[in-house]
């Protein structure tokens, strides 16, 4: 039997297709982009994700060429989506979705601090208040955009947003609804009533129906069926957050496993039992076993974001160069890195390209290069960006320390970091720990494939899954390195509230 799975990330879409023991057949992606009209607004249309999965999903199955009958299940999961997607009565989106990277509703949370009572949403919803959160760009479509409020129905994530429309069946799995923030009972698994009344969202706009990541939401209508190459009544299962569907990937299912995805953001997460919101991560339901364990996570919300930032605001001798070669860029720019010794002669970025998320949870933050000197040049100023993001995840890796809770000396890096020896070798430096990788790039995708394995029977139990998982040592750290990372780290640390009233100042 086969399974497909389908990652919906902020920058593409990937699909892959295997078999039972895991192997991939086949796999498609399609790119996209984030619509950006204001300053720290960030927003997608769900008719771009639900095209991407239509072309995805139909293009494995086209280039598998399988019996349909062998296919077992199809499962979807989908970057955190903020707000979700707003739908009215009948499923049709009101309104773009207000995506994770989102950070217009200030003023909401700032509602939020003065109206509700912090220390009961805190031990409730195991989750705290910033406009990262769901629940606040909720609250901000209902202040600034009433006419789309009035409109809509319900709010639902972006992977059930995409199940919905297969199967005419709508669903949350916990990971997403966790997620939100604010108005999920971590405890009781459950939507908060307490809360929602506090905030003034009515209950009706979130979904009754709330299940495990591994559950089965319904079956492919036939007209979809159809157009994706597949048979009708096709089991589609829940899904889950990408992050924490990629953590699955990479094989971490126990307490103290811990996994670093570094795609468009940056998200650390590690498997816990219980959850203080006062320690500064985000928590949810895990994709498996979710009625027990809980995923805790924390990072920077823009990782590859800021590496792209900077190839493309300032590398364009390098992306000229590349293209007269047919070499990709970022290895010119590695090549030139490289040379460059661990600190780069005494240069610190700060990642803060949309404000920052954990631990320092300030939407106002802004990025900045400290140090600049006359002796300084593009490879200096993109190893000081590597070398950042590898700060800002060993901030929450000592966040998530700080909780209690005793980690694993290795961890395993997934995402386009993964890609890169370099920065795997500065990841293991700046953290002082054993870096390891997966020798597949699928991870979120693979992760949902997982999922459709475990719901639909091809795989009896998760336990099962980690036989799906190929993990190799990617990088060691140094000890030179890791003395001279250290003493900069403690720069970087100092750094924000060296500067946060500039920022804010500056943001104003």
């Amino acid at each position: 039997m086969h399974v497909i799975g389908v990652d919906i990330g902020t920058q593409s879409t990937k699909a892959v297709l295997v078999d039972a023991a895991g192997h991939i057949v086949a796999q498609a992606a399609r790119g996209y982009q984030v619509e950006t009209p204001q300053a720290l607004w960030a927003e997608q249309r769900p008719e771009v994700w639900l095209g991407a999965v239509e072309q995805c999903v139909a293009e494995v199955v086209r280039r598998a060429a399988l019996d349909p009958a062998s296919i077992a299940g199809l499962c979807v999961g989908s970057l955190y989506g903020g707000s979700g997607v707003p739908v009215d009565a009948e499923g049709m989106p009101t309104h773009p979705c207000l995506i994770w990277m989102d950070r217009r509703a200030e003023d909401e949370v700032a509602w939020v601090r003065r109206s509700v009572d912090l220390e009961r949403l805190y031990d409730i919803t195991g989750n705290g208040v910033d406009s990262y959160y769901g629940y606040t760009k909720m609250l901000w479509l209902r202040e600034q955009r009433p006419d789309v409020w009035q409109r809509t129905a319900q709010f639902l994530p972006p992977n059930s947003y995409v199940n919905a429309q297969l199967t005419g069946e709508v669903a949350v799995d916990h990971s997403s609804a966790g997620n939100i923030g604010g108005i999920y009972d971590m405890a009781e698994r459950r939507w908060s009533d307490e809360m929602l009344a506090a905030l003034g969202i009515p209950r009706s706009m979130l979904p009754d129906r709330l299940v495990d990541s591994s559950a089965v939401v319904g079956g492919l209508l036939a007209a979809w069926a159809a157009r994706l190459g597949l048979r009708a009544g096709l089991p589609v299962v829940a899904g889950g957050v990408d992050a924490a569907v990629a953590t699955l990937a990479a094989g971490a299912s126990c307490a103290g496993n811990h996994v670093a995805m570094i795609g468009t953001s940056m998200c650390w997460g590690t498997i816990r039992q219980h959850v203080d919101a006062r320690d500064g991560l985000i928590s949810m339901p895990h994709v498996v076993n979710g009625r027990h364990d809980l995923y805790v996570f924390g990072g920077a919300i823009t990782a590859g974001a800021s590496v792209t930032w900077f190839r493309e605001t300032f590398c364009q001798a390098e992306i000229a160069a590349g293209a007269a070669r047919h070499v990709d860029p970022h290895e010119l720019l590695e090549q030139a890195a490289r040379a460059v010794p661990a600190g780069a002669l005494g240069l610190l970025f700060l990642p803060y390209l949309m404000g920052e998320r954990s631990p320092i949870w300030d939407a106002k933050a802004s990025g900045a290069f400290i140090g600049l000197g006359l002796h300084h040049g593009r490879g200096h100023l993109y190893r000081a960006v590597l070398e950042g993001i590898s700060f800002a995840l060993q901030h929450n890796i000592e966040t998530g320390a700080r909780g209690g809770q005793a980690l694993d000396e290795a961890f395993t890096v997934v995402g386009g970091a993964s890609r890169s020896d370099l920065w795997m070798q500065i990841i293991a430096d700046v953290t002082a720990r054993p870096v390891q990788g997966s020798d597949s790039d699928a991870e979120a995708s693979l992760g949902a494939a997982m999922l459709a394995a475990l719901g639909t029977g091809v795989v009896a139990d998760a336990k099962a899954l980690r036989g799906w998982t190929r993990t190799v040592e990617r990088a060691r750290p140094e000890p030179e390195a890791c003395a001279r990372y250290a003493a900069l780290y403690r720069q970087y640390v100092a750094a924000y509230p060296a500067l946060r009233s500039v920022m804010h100042a500056l943001r104003a």
